[in-house]
């Protein structure tokens, strides 16, 4: 086969940034090229209007025009004398490894109920109200077991819930034995309450009264309305 004047892709040089493809990196090879200082940046700005459309995603960022000049420089190999609005990268920086952010190294017993469901559990038990404690203890039991059956996708005992609320809390935030949590309401052994517009259509609901067909009955001898209205004309 004769491949004369035929390059595969494999064959040429790895594209730097894949996302502005071959065409935008052998534009950018083509800059240094241009002697005039002046013209070569003008053309150094038209190639970063048309990287912009190749990539249009990286107008998300904030900084994106900065970006698009790092990529530029990146591209050709950190080997552009222009007039650029930011300073130009370096291969240093760019290889330069960001600092670690670290990991937190929370010890949570049980983990599935969450670290904020935790930290509401120690905030209810330093409450020094008893009716306010107890109050919250249902709530909290109530969240618990949501978190518990989002987390397992299982049913879970009631009394499981009560005796880790118990654990949690010090032995502040107890619960009888043989209340019944609800996790779909608020105050739980109340029941699941209907949605608000669901009661008010249930209230609004009202049987139709059938209301008759006048245009029909006035026809008709035997209506009271049609002999009313035969009187009426004198026909009676």
């Amino acid at each position: 086969m004769d491949r004369t004047g035929l390059t595969y892709n494999t064959e040429k040089e790895q594209i730097v940034i894949s996302e502005y493809g071959r065409c935008i990196q052998e534009m950018i090879k083509k800059l240094p090229e241009i002697e005039d200082r002046e013209q070569r940046t003008e053309a150094a700005r038209y190639i970063i209007s048309v990287m912009v459309q190749m990539n249009p995603g990286i107008k998300q960022s904030t900084d994106y025009e900065h970006k698009l000049w790092d990529h530029l420089y990146m591209i050709s190999g950190y080997n552009l004398d222009l007039d650029s609005p930011y300073a130009p990268p370096t291969p240093a920086e760019q290889k330069k490894k960001p600092q670690h952010i670290g990991y937190q190294n929370n010890d949570i017993k049980y983990g599935h109920y969450g670290q904020y469901l935790i930290k509401m559990i120690e905030a209810a038990a330093a409450e020094p109200n008893d009716e306010v404690r107890e109050a919250l203890a249902y709530s909290l039991a109530g969240q618990m077991k949501r978190n518990y059956i989002e987390w397992n996708k299982s049913v879970v005992n009631d009394q499981v819930i009560i005796d880790d609320l118990k654990n949690l809390s010090g032995g502040r935030l107890v619960i009888a034995e043989e209340s019944k949590l609800n996790s779909n309401s608020e105050q739980p052994g109340k029941g699941q309450p209907q949605p608000k517009q669901q009661q008010q259509q249930q209230q609004g609901k009202k049987k139709k009264k059938k209301v008759p067909n006048l245009k029909a009955n006035m026809n008709n001898p035997n209506n009271p309305a049609y002999k009313k209205r035969m009187q009426e004309l004198g026909k009676l």
